[in-house]
């Protein structure tokens, strides 16, 4: 798999006229070479892939890491201009995203002739479309989402503080296999969902309120992430007709998923009904993101979108709507997208469920 995503590297590098690129961010570390640690450099050139890092990883790389050569460096930026200027690299893409403005100052200062060549949605795409291997991890991050809840559910109850829940769901998660959290959990619950960000505080959760839980582990370091939201006893009939909204917002922007559909336009599906149901005001966000490496990655579904569905993406789909003084709704899967269409990655039912109270 190693080989198949150096390969894709070096179609951009023929296709955009380059001699090398430079990765830094530990995602691309670990995705073109397999290392896990936390400081290195791959160079990718048209014909070979080159791994850096100092004596912290030397010992660790030769044993985890699948290049055409492994050097060690005393000073990262040496290294890195010395080998480029071995190899008689004169035009080097870079992470311009990720890449510190002062690091690319040094780069450009010390480099010589070197071009330095600024990449962005380019670089992103690279990891856009999803292996077997990848997959397989994901599948596992979500596994542990829904096994995690199903641990945790009946502590969400009234009188349970928000943070404890999310304490209690990261525990769970570890306990399974989880390697670290994927974010900061959200649990919102009352008039703080209409927060899409509310971040688990102390509040103690009332009967008559809806709550939402945002979650996710990280797998074989791919992650999971899924919204769901719960209704502590009976809530009023402007909550019921929320969640029915967002509910069905989410579930046809899931059918209209396809290759070769605009994201944009997968985005528009669930917005416009929102908005026919007067709701159009109170979603804000977009519908989704890429997820993988990293919680949020390419590609993203949103208004503003400019990409379009490939078979193997992975993203989520998540509308919302948050009212001020009353609470919020969001419903989110991760899904993969096939020939077809496309499946569900999360596990957990997103039909309306009453706790008991």
């Amino acid at each position: 798999m190693l080989e198949t995503r150096a390969r894709n590297a070096q179609q951009l590098i023929q296709a955009d006229h380059l001699d090398a690129i430079l990765f830094c961010s530990l995602p691309n570390l670990r995705y073109f070479s397999g290392f896990t640690g936390t400081d290195g450099v791959v160079v990718v050139t048209a014909s070979a892939v080159f791994f850096l890092c100092d004596s912290r990883y030397i010992t660790q790389s030769r044993t985890q890491v699948a290049a055409d050569e492994i050097r060690e460096y005393k000073i990262k930026l040496d290294g890195v201009l010395g080998l480029l200027q071995e190899l008689g690299c004169r035009r080097v893409g870079f992470e311009a995203d990720i890449l510190p403005y002062s690091v690319w100052e040094k780069f450009k200062e010390t480099g010589g002739d070197i071009h330095w060549v600024p990449l962005t949605r380019q670089l992103a795409a690279l990891r856009g479309r999803k292996g077997a291997d990848e997959l397989e991890f994901l599948d596992r991050a979500a596994r542990l989402n829904a096994e995690a809840l199903d641990e945790v559910l009946p502590l969400i109850r009234p009188g349970a503080r928000e943070c404890d829940i999310a304490f209690e769901l990261e525990l769970a998660l570890r306990r399974r296999g989880g390697e670290e959290k994927a974010f900061d959990f959200i649990v919102a619950s009352g008039e703080r969902g209409a927060m899409p960000h509310g971040v688990a505080s102390e509040k103690l959760l009332q009967a008559g309120e809806l709550v939402t839980v945002d979650f996710g582990t990280r797998v074989g370091g791919y992650h999971s992430d899924e919204t769901l939201t719960f209704a502590l006893g009976e809530v009023s009939p402007r909550l019921r007709e929320i969640y029915a909204c967002v509910l069905e917002a989410h579930d046809r922007a899931v059918e209209a998923i396809r290759p070769g559909r605009s994201l944009r336009d997968i985005d528009a599906v669930a917005r416009d009904y929102i908005a026919d149901r007067g709701f159009g005001d109170y979603f804000g966000h977009g519908l989704g993101h890429g997820v993988g490496l990293e919680v949020h990655e390419f590609p993203t579904a949103s208004p503003r979108s400019e990409d379009w569905v490939e078979e193997g993406m992975v993203f989520t789909v998540e509308p919302g709507i948050y009212i001020p003084g009353l609470g919020g709704v969001r419903i989110e899967d991760t899904i993969v997208v096939t020939s077809e269409g496309c499946r569900r990655i999360t596990q957990i039912p997103k039909d309306f469920k009453v706790l008991q109270v």
